[in-house]
């Protein structure tokens, strides 16, 4: 018997590039991200094409009990004081968890519950995030490198953005040259 070897997919630790497999590729740019950010008009400021994260995504079966794995690369910058962040988002399924992984950079990982009761996680190379259903999350970019984490979750959660129209209960600025935590005004 003459065993089959298949090259799985590899992901590089150290930059978080997805290679192996058939790859979708999808840029998130500021013209994005009308009204995620506090101060709307210095992101209208900021070139549309400026592309604030990149998402690199194992291309899968979106079937029922099949998996998504991804790579978020979160460019580092700022929109006014508030850190560059990803949209954030429940899942459509709202009981679907996610599993996050810190490649590289640091940031944070704000999660929030439906009672928008808010909590963070300081994401780094090495660092494991549970993300539990019922749960928002986005990623935040406090530092000066890029921020990059493999993520793993159903194929059927998909993505409710619409949920956060107010905005999550916390923001996180860049005040007296250190990273502050507010609570949002609106949400």
């Amino acid at each position: 018997m003459n065993p089959i070897f298949i090259q799985p997919p590899q992901v590089a630790w150290a930059s978080g590039a997805l290679s192996e497999g058939p790859l979708l590729r999808k840029s998130t740019r500021i013209q994005d991200l009308a009204g995620i950010f506090v101060d709307e008009q210095a992101r209208q400021k900021m070139p549309d094409d400026l592309i604030v994260y990149d998402v690199e995504m194992l291309a899968t079966s979106p079937a029922e009990g099949e998996l998504y794995t991804g790579v978020t690369h979160l460019y580092p910058g700022k929109i006014g004081h508030e850190y560059f962040m990803t949209r954030g988002h429940f899942h459509n399924r709202r009981e679907q968890g996610e599993v996050y992984f810190g490649l590289r950079g640091s940031g944070l990982l704000l999660l929030q519950n439906e009672q928008g009761e808010a909590r963070l996680e300081r994401v780094f190379a090495g660092s494991v995030h549970i993300i539990p259903g019922f749960t928002a999350h986005r990623l935040i970019n406090t530092g000066d490198d890029v921020l990059s984490a493999l993520a793993v979750w159903p194929a059927v959660a998909g993505h409710d953005y619409a949920a956060l129209a107010n905005g999550f209960s916390l923001r996180v600025i860049e005040e007296n040259q250190s990273v502050q935590v507010k609570e949002a005004k609106n949400g």
